[in-house]
């Protein structure tokens, strides 16, 4: 069984992975309309990929009897000044994201839950990824 806290924390959690699925369909529409395909379909990927993170924590949550609570998922910016600047701010948002990953596992140390701790290590690998990935990019683009 999930604990409270936890419980909490996690839903807390899918509702940034479902702000950053969101946040990036919104830097798709800005690549589309740019004309830039591939880093479209870059940012669909990216979108696709937090959907999968936010229903993989749903999972999580429902498997150890709590429940997921859908919260209100706040607009995202819609413009940047470059391609650069879009890889710019997702390197930043991969950095915020991963410290509420860092959190989470913090709240699991505390709560002395080892069924999240082993499942957040995914999620804790996963950002090691994801934060290459964008400061790649950011440098090719400089």
């Amino acid at each position: 069984m999930i604990g409270k806290k936890m419980e909490e924390a996690i839903n807390e959690q899918i509702n940034a992975e479902i702000y950053s699925a969101y946040l990036y369909a919104a830097m798709a529409s800005y690549f589309d309309s740019k004309g830039l395909k591939g880093f479209a379909n870059w940012m669909k990927i990216q979108c696709g990929e937090e959907v999968a993170h936010a229903m993989r924590l749903y999972g999580h949550v429902i498997e150890r009897g709590g429940r997921v609570i859908m919260k209100p998922i706040k607009g995202p910016e819609n413009d940047w000044k470059s391609p650069l600047a879009v890889f710019e701010a997702v390197s930043a948002h991969e950095a915020k994201v991963t410290g509420l990953i860092n959190n989470l596992v913090k709240l699991a140390r505390k709560e002395e839950d080892e069924a999240a701790l082993v499942a957040l290590q995914w999620f804790v690998t996963e950002q090691v990824e994801e934060e290459a990935n964008a400061a790649e990019i950011v440098q090719k683009l400089k």
